[in-house]
């Protein structure tokens, strides 16, 4: 049951490590950490994109900066209760994770799979160039009732094509991870700048419809 529910979020990243470790939490003795990786992107640009360690997988008191790795793990969120409301944070759980030396051009650095239900109405809208797109919050079943709600955007056809899902609706989607910075308006005088993830959706295909999932998010 619990390998069955691990196949339906899979996350294989490569990129180079660019921060130090910083505690996250524990769980009956266990420590977790966060650390950002950098993944590069087909175009010059990349995303930095934070990955959560256990101290059994790494030495979290070493300095990696600069080190390549390969991570397989989940995509997962969790609600972090800040000015008055909660707010959804993203981060790559990892699995395994394997020194490369270096990493060809041509490696497939960032890739996803989720299999999940849909539990917002879809938000399909236009740039002013015309470009579509189409917002997506999918709800990806953990063991132990438990759910990662990941926020995905599609494009053109997909989005079009997303944009007839209705909650509860099951799907699969293939993708990368992407950061986004965007400035929250914190006051009338104050705008802070915050990093956004989501998965930039490639393909997706409509399981069953209607299937009993998780609640609304």
């Amino acid at each position: 049951m619990t390998d069955k529910v691990i196949e339906n979020n899979q996350v294989v990243i490569m990129g180079e490590i660019v921060s130090d470790f910083s505690f996250s939490h524990e769980i009956f003795g266990e420590g977790f950490y966060m650390v950002d990786v950098k993944v590069a992107r087909l175009s010059d640009s990349s995303d930095i994109i934070p990955l959560m360690v256990s101290e059994r997988l790494l030495d979290v008191n070493a300095d990696y900066r600069g080190r390549n790795i390969m991570v397989t793990g989940q995509f997962r969120s969790y609600n972090r209760h800040e000015e008055r409301k909660n707010r959804l944070v993203l981060s790559v759980f990892a699995r395994e994770i394997e020194f490369v030396e270096e990493i060809e051009e041509s490696a497939k650095s960032n890739q996803i799979y989720l299999d999940g239900y849909i539990c917002k109405e879809p938000v399909y809208r236009k740039t002013p160039l015309g470009r579509e797109i189409a917002d997506l919050l999918l709800a990806v079943n953990r063991p132990y009732g438990k759910s990662d709600y990941i926020p995905c955007i599609c494009w053109g056809r997909n989005a079009r094509y997303a944009n007839n899902f209705h909650v509860g609706t099951r799907c699969e989607i293939w993708g990368r991870i992407q950061s986004r910075e965007y400035m929250k308006k914190l006051s009338e005088e104050q705008v802070e700048k915050r990093v956004a993830y989501e998965v930039s959706v490639s393909k997706l295909e409509l399981l069953e419809s209607e299937e009993e999932g998780p609640i609304r998010a």
